[in-house]
């Protein structure tokens, strides 16, 4: 296979492999299981999740990225080698590969990504954003001189970002996102229903029945897990509303943050936002009610984009086509020390 130029969207929960011209070449959880009585990789990927929580004591499923960042580069490591081993057949020593950070991410955490892919076989490698590798998967053209304010909501980050003329002009970042949530979901069932469930349950509440707006006590799922006080395991019924009680903090955090960028936004291209509106991605945005309390709390129209979860990973695919003309989103990171 020739050289590729190829995106990676390093996600907390996912990780989605871009190839520029192409389109999407793999998509997979983003976690490993791993023998630790020889650290061998056992599964990565969807194999790895069905694992979780059901393995013997000696086999380790966990996810190695934390809020965006690397928290375990051995693992990390690992389960990069084998999705590009999956996705181009082979190692990436003479392919360009462009991953999407935080807007938020510390010198130290954009080089321990930098040395990641390096290890993983990159020969050259490039970071952009989040924000503006959603904006270009939203269809936004970020180069012309025009007030964008996209907000991404992924597994481990939320970003709020005005950008015009291919950078960022300001940002705001939560390291509280979708796996926040399913945190605050297990915490309320626990504390309410004195019921243990886990992340996989939690995720499929949020996704059920979760909402940012107008919450319904009619809507219900069942929630399935272990009773702390009996110890035996159960079924119980909950509603909307009960879901909404976790996810409400997430809500006015994101109101906050967004009110931040907005009062800061130079007045010119405050005036480009209110006429070209809002637009939300990522997994996060697809909440129920998320573009309608962004849209209630700032009277900005505000748009789901189509694709949400894929625009980070379409962006960053596409980011090759832009090296000349993005600005402070995008920068090439020198690989020789590594």
């Amino acid at each position: 296979m020739g050289a590729l130029d190829i995106g990676i969207d390093l996600g907390t929960t996912k990780i989605i492999i871009y190839k520029s011209g192409e389109g999407e070449l793999l998509r997979e959880p983003a976690i490993v299981a791993v023998n630790t009585r020889d650290n061998t990789l056992i599964a990565a990927g969807s194999e790895a999740l069905s694992m979780l929580g059901r393995t013997p004591g000696y086999i380790k499923a966990e996810f190695p990225l934390a809020n965006g960042v690397i928290s375990d580069h051995v693992l990390t490591e690992m389960m990069l080698k084998e999705f590009l081993k999956r996705a181009c057949s082979s190692f990436l020593v003479k392919h360009r590969v462009v991953i999407c950070v935080p807007s938020s991410v510390t010198e130290v955490e954009r080089r321990a990504v930098v040395r990641t892919i390096v290890h993983a076989g990159g020969r050259k490698v490039y970071l952009i954003e989040e924000p503006i590798a959603a904006a270009i998967g939203a269809g936004i053209d970020v180069t012309k001189a025009n007030g964008s304010l996209v907000i991404d909501i992924g597994g481990g980050t939320a970003d709020a970002a005005v950008i015009s003329l291919g950078g960022v002009v300001l940002s705001e970042s939560m390291r509280y996102a979708g796996n926040r949530i399913d945190e605050e979901i297990i915490k309320l069932m626990a504390q309410k229903y004195h019921l243990s469930i886990g992340k996989k349950m939690a995720e499929q509440l949020k996704r059920q029945i979760g909402t940012l707006w107008e919450p319904s006590h009619e809507r219900t799922a069942d929630a399935k897990g272990r009773n702390l006080l009996s110890i035996y395991p159960q079924q119980i019924t909950v509603s909307e509303q009960d879901i909404y009680d976790a996810v409400k903090p997430f809500g006015e955090l994101l109101v906050a943050a967004v009110k931040r960028v907005l009062d800061k936004t130079p007045p010119e291209l405050a005036s480009d936002i209110y006429v070209n509106g809002i637009t939300m991605t990522g997994g996060g945005s697809l909440l129920k009610g998320a573009a309608e309390l962004i849209e209630h709390e700032t009277g900005i129209k505000t748009r789901v984009s189509e694709n949400a979860v894929e625009c980070v990973s379409i962006g960053t695919g596409k980011a090759f086509d832009y090296i000349d003309l993005l600005q402070t989103g995008f920068s090439e990171e020198s690989t020789h020390n590594y």
